[in-house]
């Protein structure tokens, strides 16, 4: 099927947020791996499988449409030095994303490319509902428990 080039754009720039967020959570993750944070570890280690899976999605739709997926760009990563740094650049990295998805869904609404927009749909309630949401409430227990008594509750 021969898809909108507006659409094979988008989703290009996309999956080249998609695949700068799996490269921050996976340095992100192996970081808290290294520091004992063992549930920090398999949460953002999870996290880097849903990204993972977000790309594939993206880049299967592309290739459906006739494009080609572009694995070389990226979008710049942030590599934080402490937790609550970490989890401050990957919220910040799904506003980014959830931003980018809503414009894509509206091209896609606009060019009448309505399977497209329901795939982006899902990934942005993972994006708003899961990801952000989850990063958010660990930002709030830091700011209420104090970042010793939260990084003891992740070994």
């Amino acid at each position: 099927m021969q898809g909108k080039q507006s659409v094979i754009d988008a989703l290009n720039k996309l999956l080249a947020g998609e695949l700068a967020a799996m490269d921050q959570y996976f340095i992100h993750s192996e970081m808290y791996a290294d520091w004992g944070l063992n549930k920090l570890y398999e949460r953002i280690a999870h996290e880097f499988d849903d990204e993972k899976g977000h790309a594939k999605l993206i880049i299967e739709r592309i290739l459906f449409l006739g494009g080609t997926p572009d694995l070389v760009s990226r979008d710049p990563i942030h590599v934080g030095k402490t937790v609550p740094e970490m989890l401050q650049n990957d919220l910040n990295t799904e506003y980014q994303v959830a931003h980018n998805l809503k414009q894509v869904i509206a091209l896609c609404e606009q060019e009448q490319d309505y399977q497209t927009r329901e795939m982006l749909r899902q990934q942005l309630a993972d994006t708003e509902e899961d990801h952000a949401y989850w990063l958010e409430k660990q930002l709030g227990l830091i700011s209420r428990v104090g970042l010793q008594n939260y990084q003891q509750s992740q070994m």
